[in-house]
C-alpha cells in the first residue's frame, strides 16, 4: 500500500541538512526522506545508510527525475538555490529552499515567476518562523504586553576563517549578512508586523575572501527601529530583545535553541524597578524547529494551502538585505526595492 506521508528527496550532502535537517525530520507525522542526492555517488551512499535513507543518488539530476519525490529539500550553497530550486520546479517537484531563498531580491521573484509556471509550491527554510517561542513572543507584542513595540536589539555571530568553507566564498553568496543577519531581518519584519521603510548600515570586510565579516544595520520601520550587528570573525553568540513602551522581552539562542530542554522566554512587564522585580519567565516546551518546518510544508503540499513562508515575504526579506548592502556601500539611507518597478 502506498505511502500517505508525503515523499521528500535532499539535493546535496549540506551540514546543516546530514546534522540538522534529516535527523530531525525523521520524527516528521506527514513526511518522509526518501532519498538523498550528491555530485559523489559514494558520499551519496555512505550519507543514506547512516541516516536511514532508502535510495540514493549520484547527480542532482537524477534525485529531479525520480518519479516517488513530491518535495525536494535544496539546502546547496546560497548561489545554488534559485537555478536548482527552479530545476526542481520545473521537473513538477515542490520546493523547500534553505534560507537565504536567493542571492538578491531579483532572483527571489524569477523563484515566483518558476514556481507559478510549474503550479507547484515553493517556501523559504527559515525554520525560526514555526517555532513556537516566536509565535508566542508575537502575540504578546500583539496582545500589548511590551505597550507599542519601538525597538529590536540583536547580535549573532561566530568565528570561521576557513578559506574552504563556502560561508567564506563570495562567489558563492557567503559572509555574514546572507548567513546569519538575514535572521534579525526577517524576525523583526515577523514581529513588528510591517516593512521597513529604510535601512542603513556599515560593513568590514576580509580584507582576503572580501565576506562581509561584520555587518550592522539599523532598520527603520513606521512604528520603531531594529538595530543589530552580525559577525563571522566574532566569539559565538545569538541574542535578541524587544523593547516596548511598557516592558521588554528577550530571547537567549533566538536562531538555534536546545531541542533538549524548554525554551524561555523574558519578560519584563516593569522595567523601572531595577531589582528586576517585573522579570516573569514564559518556558516552552521542548522541541525541535525543524521537525516542525517539514511537517507545515507537507501538510501545506498535501492540503493545498499556503506554505509556512512563501516567496512573496521572500522578496521582502531579500529587499531588505539588498538595501543594507547598498547603504553600506552608498553611507546613505537606503529605501528596499520591494518590486522591480519601485
Amino acid at each position: 500500500m502506498p505511502s500517505k506521508k508525503i515523499r521528500w528527496g535532499i539535493l546535496g550532502v549540506a551540514g546543516i541538512a546530514v546534522r540538522r535537517v534529516i535527523p530531525a525530520m525523521r520524527a516528521c507525522q506527514e513526511c518522509e526522506i526518501v532519498a538523498i542526492a550528491s555530485r559523489d555517488l559514494h558520499k551519496a551512499k555512505e550519507t543514506a545508510r547512516s541516516l536511514a535513507i532508502p535510495r540514493a543518488w549520484g547527480s542532482y539530476d537524477e534525485l529531479l527525475a525520480d518519479p516517488e519525490i513530491d518535495v525536494i529539500y535544496n539546502p546547496l550553497p546560497n548561489h545554488l538555490h534559485v537555478p536548482w530550486s527552479i530545476r526542481a520546479a520545473e521537473a513538477g517537484k515542490h520546493v523547500l529552499c534553505e534560507k537565504p531563498v536567493g542571492m538578491n531580491a531579483a532572483e527571489a521573484r524569477q523563484l515566483i515567476t518558476a514556481r507559478d509556471r510549474a503550479g507547484v509550491k515553493i517556501g523559504e527554510g527559515f525554520m525560526v518562523r514555526t517555532h513556537p517561542r516566536w509565535l508566542r513572543v508575537r502575540q504578546m507584542v500583539r496582545d500589548g504586553r511590551l505597550g507599542d513595540l519601538r525597538v529590536m536589539t540583536a547580535s549573532c555571530g561566530y568565528f570561521n576563517r576557513n578559506p574552504h568553507d563556502v560561508r567564506n566564498t563570495l562567489e558563492s553568496g557567503g559572509g555574514a549578512m546572507l548567513d546569519i543577519g538575514c535572521y534579525p531581518v526577517t524576525l523583526s519584519r515577523f514581529i513588528f508586523e510591517q516593512e521597513p521603510t529604510r535601512v542603513s548600515a556599515l560593513i568590514d570586510r576580509d580584507p582576503e575572501m572580501r565576506t562581509d565579516r561584520l555587518t550592522s544595520a539599523i532598520l527603520e520601520f513606521p512604528g520603531g527601529q531594529a538595530v543589530f550587528t552580525c559577525s563571522t570573525q566574532i566569539g559565538y553568540n545569538q541574542r535578541m530583545a524587544f523593547l516596548g513602551s511598557k516592558g521588554r522581552i528577550e530571547i537567549d539562542r533566538p536562531i538555534n535553541p536546545t531541542i533538549e530542554e524548554p525554551s524561555k522566554i523574558v519578560i519584563d512587564d516593569n522595567p523601572g524597578d531595577p531589582t528586576g522585580g517585573g522579570i516573569a519567565i514564559e518556558s516552552i516546551p521542548a522541541c525541535n524547529q525543524f521537525t516542525i518546518q517539514g511537517d507545515l510544508f507537507s501538510k501545506a503540499v498535501r492540503e493545498g494551502a499556503e506554505v509556512p513562508v512563501p516567496l512573496e515575504d521572500s522578496v521582502k526579506n531579500m529587499a531588505v538585505i539588498d538595501a543594507i548592502f547598498r547603504a553600506a556601500e552608498s553611507n546613505r539611507w537606503e529605501t528596499p526595492l520591494r518590486s522591480p518597478s519601485s
